[in-house]
């Protein structure tokens, strides 16, 4: 049995209540990229035992890697750092009472997802071109 009171309150509104909006996207995107960031160092620590294991070990995780697969998974690992760390630079930001109006915040988060995706680019065409493949 309920008491009256209980009863009556409003239920706070759930995820499928609201309009998704630019800045919910980023907060869940950088929540997203936080645990995924886990799965990155995860394969880090795998490379770095592998190197510590001897050289059929790491020719085996260099090979992983060096596929679709793996490059893939590394692509996204250095998006996910990139990501996680503008948005903890906006949220750095916001810290110091700067940039809390509605156009600001937007401005911040379109600068997230273009900054991540432009910066993350540009590592791997760098990477490509110190180790001579472009």
């Amino acid at each position: 049995m309920t008491n009256k009171l209980e009863a009556e309150r409003p239920l706070s509104p759930h995820l499928q209540i609201y309009r998704p909006m630019l800045t919910m996207l980023m907060s869940i995107a950088h929540r997203i990229t936080g645990a995924s960031l886990a799965i990155g160092f995860a394969l880090l620590t795998w490379w770095l035992v592998a190197t510590s294991m001897g050289p059929d070990a790491y020719s085996f995780v260099q090979s992983f890697f060096g596929s679709f697969i793996g490059r893939a998974l590394l692509f996204a690992f250095t998006w996910a750092l990139i990501h996680h760390m503008l948005g903890g630079i906006r949220h750095l930001i916001w810290d110091t009472g700067t940039g809390l109006d509605i156009p600001t915040v937007e401005r911040f988060a379109l600068g997230t997802i273009v900054g991540s995706v432009t910066l993350t680019v540009l590592v791997w065409l760098i990477a490509y071109y110190v180790m001579g493949g472009l």
